[in-house]
């Protein structure tokens, strides 16, 4: 039984986790590299949580009684005694992997080791450690507590005991399920990752200033948001590294990271995260 769960990682996507998991009623230890970026991490679910109840969306006592469930540290250590462990650090193999080799030898042989990876290989991560068949995707949306979707996926050497238990955990959540094989980008960044960057060609070409860009497809599909902002709340360093190992994976242009958007991760314009991104945020 699922009591006591690790985040590893609580910048935007890992505090947004540790949120809903602590909303849910588990108790919940979130790790960071260091006392600052926890202190961030933290002030961010808080804020979220603030903004729920200021909204309805939650009461006080329950934002309160979630708070007190919720630990941080940054000893990885202290994660040793939990019944889940989920990762969200950055969208690189080699630090995925080098968390899931230490997390392997802390926790428990039969505790799930899980991913929020959006295109990286489950199997190539699962290779890394001694219980491959106990590692499964748990892909979540930002912003976690808002977005309904969770893509869990099998690895080849996942076992399917792991993926019900996946499915059940995240069910218990409130989230809705899909299922998919580990295949680069799975089910919706497989879709999505391509429109995105075919935007930012547009937008490199003078085809329409990034304004036309995103009222075009708000009023002309429905959309919510147009891709250029979309990308800046997603993060273009995300979206660039998930672009970056799609291309890796099927050497097709269509995934290759454009010029534009490569110049702006140097550059440090990450989106709404960093305040500068295809638009300025104050």
């Amino acid at each position: 039984m699922i009591r006591l769960v690790g985040v590893v990682g609580c910048g935007l996507m890992g505090a947004g986790i540790v949120e809903i998991v602590a909303r849910s009623g588990y108790e919940i230890v979130a790790h960071e590299l260091n006392a600052d970026l926890l202190q961030r991490g933290l002030k961010r679910v808080e804020g979220s949580m603030q903004r729920a109840v200021e909204r309805k969306k939650l009461d006080d006592a329950a934002r309160q009684a979630a708070r007190s469930r919720i630990r941080g540290t940054t000893t990885l250590a202290d994660l040793a005694g939990v019944d889940l462990a989920i990762e969200a650090v950055i969208e690189k193999m080699d630090e995925k992997k080098a968390v899931f080799r230490e997390l392997d030898r802390l926790v428990a042989p039969g505790v799930i080791l899980a991913s929020n990876t959006s295109s990286l290989s489950i199997t190539e991560i699962a290779a890394a450690t001694g219980r491959p068949d106990r590692v499964v995707g748990m892909h979540f949306f930002n912003p976690v507590p808002v977005m309904p979707l969770v893509e869990i996926v099998r690895g080849l050497t996942t076992s399917e005991e792991t993926v019900q238990a996946a499915q059940a955990f995240a069910e218990s959540l409130g989230k809705k399920i899909v299922i998919c094989k580990d295949s680069p980008g799975f089910i919706v960044n497989r879709l999505l990752v391509p429109y995105l960057l075919d935007a930012v060609r547009a937008l490199e070409l003078g085809v329409a200033t990034k304004e036309d860009i995103d009222t075009a497809i708000t009023l002309g599909l429905s959309h919510p948001m147009g891709p250029l902002t979309l990308l800046d709340f997603v993060g273009l360093d995300t979206t660039y590294y998930i672009a970056e190992a799609m291309y890796s994976e099927f050497k097709d242009p269509r995934w290759a990271p454009p010029p534009l958007l490569k110049q702006m991760v140097m550059a440090g314009w990450w989106g709404r995260k960093s305040g500068r991104g295809f638009y300025e945020y104050t």
